[in-house]
């Protein structure tokens, strides 16, 4: 992948992961990573619209799933795909630092992506503390 196209990616995603959202200041020690959406082992191509800004913890619990268990149904789910899904129509930022999944596919990615994890949680409420958002 060329540095141009990870220029794109970066710009596009505003330099948040677009999973949770978090923004690359708040990882100084770690780059995000450009992660195919659907995996190279799936036929997944290097091609923008396959390309997502993710933090290592996303793209950590990512890896290649391109589904998972709805944890409310149970039901196999596909995961949350930032170039065709809109952000605000699956999930929602709670006052205590949590992400809410709002639809099959927004409660699949939280869970998934462990989304809500301790440090996660912790870090969302410092940054609306300060006014950072």
């Amino acid at each position: 992948m060329d540095e141009e196209t990870k220029r794109l990616v970066r710009a596009r995603a505003n330099q948040r992961c677009e999973y949770c959202r978090i923004h690359q200041s708040i990882y100084p020690d770690f780059t995000f990573h450009i992660e195919h959406i659907v995996a190279k082992q799936h036929g997944g191509r290097d091609e923008v619209d396959n390309l997502a800004l993710s933090c290592h913890l996303c793209n950590s619990k990512k890896g290649p799933n391109l589904s998972s268990l709805d944890p409310d149904s149970g039901l196999l789910m596909r995961l949350f795909h930032p170039r065709t899904d809109r952000w605000i129509e699956h999930f929602r930022d709670a006052e205590d630092g949590r992400i809410v999944g709002l639809t099959d596919v927004g409660r699949t990615a939280v869970r998934l992506l462990d989304m809500n994890s301790e440090i996660r949680t912790r870090i969302r409420r410092e940054i609306r503390r300060l006014g950072e958002e």
